[in-house]
């Protein structure tokens, strides 16, 4: 019985022509080594199992051919080849940093590195996964990596280039590996079925490309399994049994509920997937890509980011006709949201039943959102809203206003005089039997606002009365009447506790006409304190002397010497010296007893 050997190492490229999915790199490499152009050392990059250290073997191997072929490949014939075919050959080697990652290790690979080969033109060091080295193995190798011998090559990979320190990038020529497209994958797995005389069908490689996302290891060892359980008969049915993976014919049915708001088909359909084994995470995250496939679907820009079967194409984008963008981009939210609160949950099933329910009443919420008064299906009704009423308004004879003219050099302004009759007392007969709620309460509204005219009214002409001619007119201002005045509005201040008192007191009055006076004050805080409460010591000022013309300026002098009220309490530290010239004993003692006194 021979041995087994997986497909992905039976089946490891042996040329750069083979290599699946990445001729960038390999053409690149191929002209390197026609035009005799090699780096001293390349940093492979890339996800798992996209075939970095298979470009790194057959690099080593096709420099050191004593026979390539014009196109740069090696011949597999010479004692080189054959050597390296056997793994025997004494110039390639392999280091695995994920497990010799310490500075021993680097220091070792460093003492090899002085001793030429002794067949062969090159020594190649191939460090898989060399991100795994630390920062002192990174150190060790810093000098070797810059200045090899000419002999010399060293080939690093990774799956994360940026765990590598810069140092050791600036000295490296990388190559960025790409993961392997679906279509590529799909080619290579039917050549090694048709090698392997497997019958498979294209639906099922490409679920399984699918499934491997761009990692062809991955897909080979799927291969392997879904082989040996079919017994050599690859089916799409099987693939997704052996796979775990839900047929997509559930979602399509579960998109046809929610469109048409089938609550009970929804469930039932979920009770049939939750009988088959699947976990609500895997119907929540499956449904999330349906659904984003779908909504690719919508616009043509964008379908070719669309990786699912291609018997399937043509339903998806029948079914992304059926719904909206916006009905598409909440099932999403929905999903998204039930998916992150899963594991959380305790009832899982309850929870994917949740989120079922919140699909199948979208549309629904989605068309209340857009127009609320207009519900489906006779949830609900356009409010009632009940005719205008005309109102009654009371009859108001005009006012008629006479206006005084001004007699010449007459110093008093012009007035206002309103004359009108006296309004009726009440209203005329005005009944309207049966009315409605709205109508009566209009009426009294209008009543309302017929009673307040009649009182501005009222208030306007009395006003006007006030203002006769025997109204006491504007008197000069008097010093003695000014600072009494002032003082009284001085101690209303201090009864509201007013701040501004103290700096209306320091303030010094100065009569500058009949009509204005001048307050003077020493500083910016005394200053604004008396603009805040200027126009109401104004006004207080225009009442108690009579003259509606008064008017004062603040004037400050930088220069001028504070007055202190007499009644000003006194500081803590005034306080103490009062005391000390009086009692000059209490500072002796003080001193005595070294006391700090807290002022």
């Amino acid at each position: 019985m021979d041995k087994f050997i997986v497909s992905a190492r039976k089946y490891r490229p042996q040329l750069f022509d083979t290599v699946v999915g990445q001729s960038h790199i390999t053409t690149t490499l191929k002209n390197a080594i026609v035009h005799n152009q090699l780096a001293h050392a390349f940093l492979f990059c890339g996800p798992r199992g996209v075939g970095k250290t298979t470009c790194a073997r057959i690099l080593a191997k096709t420099i050191n051919c004593e026979s390539r072929t014009k196109e740069g490949e090696a011949c597999n014939v010479c004692n080189s080849c054959t050597s390296f075919n056997e793994g025997i050959s004494m110039n390639i080697h392999e280091l695995d940093a994920a497990s010799n990652n310490s500075v021993d290790d680097i220091r070792t690979l460093v003492e090899q590195v002085r001793f030429a080969p002794q067949a062969g033109k090159y020594k190649v060091y191939i460090i898989d996964e060399v991100h795994m080295l630390s920062s002192s193995a990174f150190n060790a190798f810093l000098k070797t990596l810059e200045e090899p011998p000419p002999y010399a090559i060293f080939i690093l990979a990774t799956t994360e280039k940026h765990k590598i320190l810069p140092t050791i990038l600036s000295r490296c020529q990388i190559f960025d590996f790409k993961r392997i497209t679906i279509n590529d994958t799909v080619r290579h797995l039917q050549e090694i079925c048709i090698k392997e005389e497997i019958t498979a069908e294209k639906t099922g490689l490409q679920v399984i490309a699918q499934k491997s996302e761009g990692c062809l290891r991955d897909a080979l060892s799927i291969l392997d399994k879904i082989v040996s359980f079919t017994n050599g008969h690859l089916t799409y049915s099987n693939t997704l049994e052996h796979l775990n993976i839900l047929d997509a014919e559930y979602y399509f049915k579960l998109l046809d509920c929610m469109l048409v708001q089938d609550l009970s088909g929804a469930l039932l359909l979920y009770d049939d997937i939750n009988r088959k084994g699947f976990e609500g995470d895997l119907v929540l995250n499956g449904f999330s890509e349906f659904i984003r496939n779908i909504l690719v679907c919508k616009d043509e820009k964008v379908i070719g980011l669309l990786e699912v079967v291609e018997s399937f194409k043509e339903k998806y984008t029948e079914a992304s006709k059926k719904a909206s963008p916006v009905l598409l981009i909440g099932a999403l939210n929905i999903l998204n949201e039930s998916e992150i609160n899963y594991k959380a949950a305790r009832n899982k099933r309850l929870h994917t039943e949740l989120a079922l329910i919140k699909l199948c009443y979208l549309p629904q919420a989605i068309e209340l959102t857009a127009d609320p008064d207009s519900y489906r299906d006779g949830i609900g009704k356009k409010k009632i809203i009940e005719s205008a009423i005309a109102m009654a308004f009371r009859n108001i004879s005009p006012i008629e206003v006479k206006i005084t003219p001004l007699e010449k050099n007459s110093s008093s302004k012009a007035k206002l005089t309103i004359e009108t009759s006296v309004l009726q007392e009440e209203l005329s007969a005005y009944q309207q039997p049966k009315q409605s709620p709205i109508a009566n309460l209009k009426q009294q509204t209008a009543a309302t606002k017929l009673s307040a005219l009649e009182k501005i009214r009222k208030q306007v002409k009395g006003n006007v009365n006030n203002g006769n001619d025997t109204a006491p007119t504007n008197l000069p201002i008097e010093a003695e009447n000014l600072q009494l005045m002032w003082d009284e509005f001085i101690s209303i201040l201090k009864s509201e506790k007013n701040s501004a008192a103290p700096n209306f007191e320091m303030a010094e009055l100065s009569i500058q006409d009949a009509n204005s006076f001048i307050a003077f004050v020493s500083n910016n805080i005394q200053l604004k304190f008396i603009e805040q409460n200027g126009q109401r010591a104004s006004q207080f000022l225009r009442e108690k002397m009579h003259n509606n013309l008064l008017e004062f300026y603040i004037v400050m002098e930088e220069n001028k010497e504070i007055k202190i009220p007499a009644d000003t309490p006194l500081t803590s530290r005034e306080q103490f010296q009062k005391m000390t010239e009086q009692y000059p004993l209490i500072k002796e003692l003080k001193e005595r007893l070294r006391l700090e006194l807290d002022y």
